[in-house]
C-alpha cells in the first residue's frame, strides 16, 4: 500500500472534518440543554413570581384584618360572639322580644291612598317634539274639510 502525500492530505482533512462535526453535534446538544434549562428557570421565576404576589395579597388581607380588629377593639368596643350568643330555633328568638315601654316613641307611619283609584301609577308621557302629553288612546283620523267637501264619483279608481 503506498500512501502518496495526496492521499494523506484527503484523510487528514476528512479526519478534522469528523472531529469538527462531532464538536458542532456535542456543542448543539450542550446549547439545547442550556436552553432547556432557561426554559425551567423562567418557568420557575413566573412561578415564584404569582407566588409573590398570592403572598402579597395575603399579607395585606391579614394587615388589614389586624387593622380592622383594632378598629373593633379600640374605637368601636366590638368583641367576638361567644357561643352563648348564637340561638338554637325561632323561638329562642321571639323569646328575646320585649313589649313597647310606655315612655318608647309613636311608631312611624306610613299614609296611604287606598280611596284614590283615579291615580296613574306612571306619569304622562310627553312627546319629544311639543310641550303636551301624549295621550293614552289614539285619536281617530280627523277628515280634512277638502274631503268633506268633495262628492263621491262612484266607480273612480283614483281617490
Amino acid at each position: 500500500m503506498n500512501l502518496t502525500r495526496d492521499r494523506l492530505y484527503t484523510l487528514g482533512w476528512g479526519f478534522a472534518l469528523t472531529i469538527c462535526t462531532a464538536l458542532v453535534l456535542a456543542l448543539t446538544f450542550r446549547v439545547n440543554a442550556v436552553k432547556s434549562e432557561v426554559r425551567l428557570a423562567e418557568r420557575r421565576v413566573a412561578q415564584l413570581k404569582q407566588e409573590k404576589m398570592f403572598l402579597e395579597t395575603e399579607f395585606e388581607t391579614r394587615a388589614s384584618q389586624q387593622q380592622l380588629e383594632a378598629f373593633n377593639d379600640v374605637d368601636f368596643g366590638y368583641q367576638p360572639p361567644t357561643a352563648g350568643q348564637y340561638l338554637e330555633s325561632e323561638r329562642q328568638l321571639a323569646a328575646l322580644g320585649k313589649p313597647r315601654s310606655p315612655d318608647a316613641p309613636a311608631p312611624i307611619r306610613v299614609a296611604s291612598a287606598d280611596g284614590m283609584t283615579s291615580v296613574r301609577a306612571m306619569p304622562a308621557l310627553a312627546s319629544q317634539f311639543a310641550s303636551a302629553p301624549v295621550a293614552d288612546k289614539p285619536k281617530a283620523p280627523v277628515a280634512t274639510p277638502e274631503k268633506a267637501k268633495k262628492p263621491s264619483t262612484g266607480g273612480s279608481a283614483r281617490e
